[in-house]
């Protein structure tokens, strides 16, 4: 009986402690949330390629203010919405900037594979104990990145931190031809004043099943709270376009959900989904939906 019990008390320690560990987990991703000074930086470090001709990219700092909205808060998943509030602060510009979602134990994953290409991926339990997948999604809501680690809570420090393939950022993809894959290692660290991206990335060419290396980028993006009162105008344009969003989002799902491999096109009609999805004429459901579907090659 005494075993019994002590049997129990040891199950009981075990369940409370993971119990406590994933609600300092869901504490540290929710801190992500706010309004944001952020600045945004990237440098060329090192370059491998044997073309010298070879042109580094040029070094890139920017500076914005952001807001993150937390819009889905359940115990196995949380989703933030990022919003830009850019130019004069007394009449700002509001761009509707990246989406992250975060799932407990995920299992299914799109894996970036190239040429607007996503692998689908199902993982076993194991794999995923404990972790938390990071989803990122482009201004579109289209998938961009995703990848699985454990949050890290340590020496007063909580951090998550994974490497996973991605399509090029927005400031190269214009530019650069030479490589078709970033591959990102990504550490977001939560801190006294709001929280930092730290980035180690590689840019990779893919080429028949082969990756060569063509450069190291560091990445530095740090994310300093700020009065919430400063993003006014970005939570009053995302409570007014919430409506369409969400059905965007749902048609995005009802695609994750077919478990299969993704390619897009990247442009219909000679535009990109984006472009398609931010006019204020595009607002209906059917409309949305039939949108998103003519980008789906397969």
């Amino acid at each position: 009986m005494k075993k019994l019990f002590l049997g129990s008390l040891f199950l009981l320690a075990i369940f409370v402690n993971a119990q406590s560990k994933k609600t300092k987990d869901r504490n540290a991703i929710k801190e992500m949330c706010g309004c944001f000074e952020v600045t945004f930086n990237f440098a060329e470090t090192f370059n491998y390629t044997k073309d010298s001709t070879y042109i580094p990219s040029k070094t890139k700092v920017s500076k914005a203010l952001e807001w993150a909205g937390l819009i889905e808060d359940k115990n196995n998943k949380i989703s933030i919405q990022h919003i830009l509030q850019v130019g004069n602060p007394t009449k700002p510009k509001i761009v509707k900037h990246w989406r992250q979602d975060w799932l407990y134990q995920n299992r299914e994953f799109y894996m970036y594979n190239g040429d607007n290409h996503w692998v689908f991926d199902k993982k076993g339990k194991k794999d995923v104990k404990k972790q938390w997948t990071q989803k990122v999604y482009q201004v579109d809501d289209s998938p961009r990145y995703e990848g699985s680690a454990t949050w890290v809570h340590v020496d007063g420090k909580s951090y998550w931190e994974n490497q996973t393939p991605a399509p090029l950022p927005r400031r190269e993809y214009t530019k650069r031809s030479d490589y078709n894959i970033t591959l990102r290692g990504n550490r977001h660290e939560i801190t006294n004043d709001g929280w930092v991206h730290d980035q180690d990335n590689s840019k990779i060419l893919r080429k028949n099943g082969n990756d060569i290396i063509i450069a190291k980028e560091k990445g530095y993006n740090t994310y300093k709270k700020v009065p919430d009162s400063r993003c006014k105008p970005a939570k009053e344009w995302w409570l007014a376009n919430a409506n369409k969003w969400q059905f965007v989002r749902n048609k995005w799902s009802e695609i994750y959900g077919r478990n299969t491999d993704l390619s897009l096109k990247t442009k219909v009609d000679n535009k990109p989904l984006y472009k398609h999805l931010f006019s204020n004429e595009v607002v209906k459901e059917n409309e949305i939906n039939a949108i998103v579907e003519s980008f789906i090659k397969n």
